[in-house]
């Protein structure tokens, strides 16, 4: 057996149809993971779909999912056991950027947008799949990882971006949270704080913000897509049962900087 064969294991991903979310698909089904990306545009859910069947053993199912809403987070995950029987790890991927707004001009409206994705997203999404795993877990099959995807902006400053920080840092206390709470079923939790990845989120960024974080970061660099791939494979394989709560920084080192 290979160090990080994921055959037969089964991971949602959510936001999965592009930037982040899609590289570490990528990863997951090249691993021979069976991989359920939960997304809401249906053009890139199914330009996805091709590209992931093309690259790996596992299956590859495409749903369409807008995870402000608890409903369709529930119908997706229905939809997923149906296809797939279980799930063993879930990424909470989906997010937005933000309104944008400097602290003297937010609007109840941008601040409880981008909550609903960012924040409310992962925690409704984890509802779900947890549910699903703790039921599981009494039938003698326990465990499960639990993987969000916050933000260095969690743990520094940045200008009009109060809103992205806020609910990148409530999935950090989410993280601990869950890891606590669900020790008890296997259960692991653990966030993923990116630094400055090339996405469609950041291409809308002022250019003069990608050039200003750049000069930030100590490796002098954006972060790489392929290396998203190892480090999913890591995080849903058995070899990272023992990390849980912890908010791991990975952006170059820009968070101490």
């Amino acid at each position: 057996m290979e160090l990080f064969d994921l055959s037969g294991r089964v991971a949602v991903i959510t936001g999965g149809n592009g930037g982040l979310g899609l590289g570490m698909a990528r990863g997951l089904v090249k691993a021979g993971a069976n991989v359920a990306i939960w997304a809401r545009n249906e053009e890139k859910n199914a330009k996805a779909l091709l590209e992931l069947k093309s690259i790996g053993n596992g299956e590859v199912k495409a749903i369409s999912c807008d995870v402000s809403e608890d409903t369709q987070i529930e119908d997706a995950m229905c939809t997923t056991l149906d296809a797939f029987g279980r799930v063993d790890a879930c990424f909470a991927n989906a997010g937005i950027s933000g309104a944008g707004t400097a602290i003297p001009d937010i609007t109840e409206e941008g601040w409880d947008h981008t909550m609903a994705v960012n924040a409310r997203g992962p925690a409704l999404t984890y509802k779900h799949v947890t549910r699903h795993m703790i039921e599981r877990a009494k039938n003698g099959d326990a465990g499960g990882k639990l993987i969000v995807t916050s933000s260095a902006q969690a743990i520094m400053g940045v200008n009009r971006s109060t809103d992205y920080a806020a609910s990148k840092a409530a999935v950090t206390a989410l993280t601990r949270g869950a890891a606590f709470e669900l020790a008890r079923h296997q259960i692991t939790a653990n966030a993923l704080l990116f630094g400055f990845y090339e996405t469609e989120i950041t291409a809308k960024a002022d250019p003069r913000f990608a050039e200003w974080i750049e000069k930030r970061i100590p490796l002098r660099r954006f972060g790489d897509h392929a290396g998203l791939e190892g480090l999913a494979v890591f995080l849903a394989s058995p070899h990272s049962d023992y990390i849980t709560g912890q908010s791991l920084p990975v952006d170059g080192g820009l968070s101490i900087s």
